[in-house]
């Protein structure tokens, strides 16, 4: 029993010692959480008024929510009575080895200060690298986020996207679209060339300038297979390619232009 009283005694004495400071602590914690978050809202609308590019705006403000996040959890530190001086040097000694262990973290922190000065890619643009195609949603501190024509995120480390090969489809504002369209040796070329060049000119979301071409790219053991180029703008590419694939297959039907069927190539061949 008394040794019950000399424990509730004892958990009594560092209530009265600690409690304040813990309650102090948490007190900062939480009210330096809203702070920064006013600190990051305000500097978020200076920034779209100022017309800050999005993708460096998302970066810096990302930047500055850990830093400034670091210096409360150091200031919550000091106000429970932690030296910091102390608590720096073992941060300090424990650096190299954790700099070792997140060698990849700091090579993608460094990607992607490189990212925001030389601006391979911004936000909205649609890129292929590191073998993914995508639009670029977002451009964090570590990573790069993508959005698949499949709807997918992707995640690309900033390390690999600023050491690798980018191609960029929206930089120049245009795209073309490569689609290969084959007819019978026995059909008119001239008028499957005018038929196939009107479905592209009569497709809104196809580009006058550059203009749409067609020509003959293959002369096939069944077919004569025409290069149908389009160009249209980025965010119009599926659509276009899907539509062209569809109306130049109705077109050369209605024009009475046979399309060599598989089954037909297979007897030609053992013929």
């Amino acid at each position: 029993m008394e040794k019950a009283e000399e424990w509730i005694n004892y958990g009594i004495g560092l209530a009265m010692e600690f409690g304040p400071k813990v309650l102090t602590a948490l007190l900062i914690f939480f009210i330096g959480l809203w702070v920064i978050k006013r600190i990051i809202g305000g500097a978020r609308k200076v920034m779209s008024n100022s017309k800050y590019d999005e993708s460096l705006q998302r970066f810096l403000l990302s930047m500055v929510s850990w830093i400034l996040k670091i210096f409360l959890i150091l200031v919550v530190i000091g106000q429970l009575g932690i030296n910091i001086t102390t608590f720096a040097a073992v941060i300090a000694a424990a650096g190299l080895a954790v700099g070792l262990a997140l060698q990849g973290s700091l090579s993608n922190f460094a990607g992607g200060v490189l990212i925001m000065i030389f601006k391979p890619y911004k936000i909205g643009d649609l890129i292929e690298a590191q073998g993914v195609l995508g639009a670029v949603k977002e451009i964090e501190i570590f990573t790069t986020k993508l959005i698949t024509p499949q709807n997918k995120l992707a995640i690309v480390p900033n390390g690999a996207m600023a050491n690798g090969n980018i191609i960029n489809y929206t930089a120049e504002g245009r795209m073309r679209v490569d689609t290969t369209i084959g007819i019978g040796y026995g059909e008119d070329i001239k008028k499957a060339k005018e038929v196939l060049l009107a479905v592209l000119e009569t497709n809104p979301k196809v580009l006058k300038d550059p203009a749409p071409s067609v020509n003959v790219s293959e002369l096939a053991d069944s077919s004569v297979n025409f290069a149908v180029r389009p160009y249209c703008l980025p965010e119009d590419y599926w659509s276009v390619y899907f539509e062209t694939l569809e109306n130049c297959k109705l077109a050369l039907d209605k024009a009475g232009i046979e399309i060599p069927y598989p089954h037909q190539v297979e007897i030609q061949k053992k013929g």
